[in-house]
């Protein structure tokens, strides 16, 4: 059986969208390969780590006739060989019993392949869908952006390694916390729907912004029990869901600013990065001191050596001065990942957390605790 792909295209690029899961480390040899079906034109590939499963499909109309394909192969080989092909060569697959061969122009492979029927796949249809609704990818993909960074990674308190997608009413939430900082977006959505909570893990919100294109086309979001599924484009992720009770984050924000300014939010950042080039980066907590004055906002930061930076940015503030501390990290990367021009930083007190919101979008909260120095 040989099956020949004009354009090496045709298959890297589906792979290219479901190799991103594949992890290095596997505790089942069948995990490290993808799942390829060719079946009436169709090419499918899937690939899992058992927690999430990725499949992407692609039409091509010049293998209706070739016959079909149901076998898995290693996820790294065939894209390390079709990455190093040239762009649009013609590739020929051949599976002789254990084996596939693949063969373009004079270059020519042969990779070991594991049986299909032994690929774990994940079962949707067991559990009824709570909820379904679309939205556009740049949405979903800018919204995701915004706050996956608060994220913990490998807390002990399982469900803070994850993004928490709150239903209410008309108003999609998405929430992410590790307890020093807090982030906050909402979506408005079309239609009314039963309040619900979902804990989507800490991988798969990485692999979905990866993966969702800067553009109006729709993602559709199935909500199950135990699982997630977002479809869009020519590609469908699976995700278990974490279990448990995500914490009373609406305690967490600031009620009242009695104290707030306005900044360009890349002059902000860009004398925050100059000043962290003095930060060391060997110090657990990277701290950077800001002191708010009339007219002047000024950042300073030290190092073990003494070394300094300091930057000043001109604002419009004409209250008490304020001197605080905050992790310059977290900082750096809640202004990173928003696109508007102007943020407003507001406090309840002289030592409280910062609230970062947008002054043109009041659908966004981040709230950072102050670093005690």
């Amino acid at each position: 059986m040989k099956l020949t792909i004009t354009d090496r295209d045709l298959l890297f690029k589906p792979l290219q969208t479901v190799s991103g899961i594949v992890e290095r480390r596997h505790t089942l040899p069948i995990l490290s390969n993808t799942l390829i079906e060719i079946r009436n034109g169709q090419l499918t590939l899937v690939t899992t780590d058992l927690e999430i499963e990725a499949e992407a499909t692609s039409n091509i109309p010049e293998l209706e006739n070739q016959g079909t394909l149901q076998t898995t192969v290693s996820v790294r080989k065939l894209q390390d060989i079709l990455r190093a092909l040239p762009s649009g060569a013609a590739i020929e697959l051949t599976r002789s019993e254990n084996r596939l061969q693949i063969v373009s122009g004079k270059s020519r492979f042969s990779l070991q392949l594991l049986p299909a029927e032994d690929f774990p796949r994940m079962i949707r249809d067991s559990e009824p869908c709570s909820a379904t609704y679309t939205l556009a990818q740049r949405v979903l993909k800018k919204h995701l952006q915004r706050v996956a960074h608060a994220m913990a990674q490998q807390d002990l308190r399982y469900y803070l390694n994850g993004l928490l997608l709150l239903i209410e009413d008309n108003k999609l939430t998405l929430v992410a916390t590790d307890t020093h900082r807090l982030g906050i977006t909402s979506i408005d959505l079309d239609g009314n729907f039963e309040k619900s909570e979902t804990i989507v893990p800490r991988k798969t919100v990485l692999e979905l912004i990866r993966q969702l294109e800067d553009n109006d086309k729709p993602v559709i979001v199935e909500i199950y029990p135990k699982k997630v599924c977002f479809r869009f484009s020519d590609a469908v992720l699976v995700s278990k869901v974490i279990s448990g009770k995500f914490l009373d984050f609406r305690r967490a924000i600031p009620q009242t600013s009695v104290f707030q300014f306005d900044v360009n939010r890349l002059d902000f950042l860009h004398a925050l990065q100059r000043t962290a080039i003095i930060s060391s980066s060997n110090d657990l907590f990277r701290n950077v001191h800001l002191n708010i004055t009339n007219g002047k906002l000024n950042i300073s930061a030290k190092n073990k050596e003494q070394e300094e930076a300091q930057e000043e940015i001109d604002i419009v503030y004409s209250n008490e001065t304020i001197d605080t501390s905050f992790n310059i990290v977290y900082l750096m990367e809640v202004l990173n990942n928003l696109d508007s021009e102007q943020i407003r930083c507001s406090f309840e007190s002289m030592q409280s957390a910062i609230l970062i919101t947008l002054p043109d979008d009041e659908q966004f909260k981040h709230v950072l605790m102050p670093m005690r120095e």
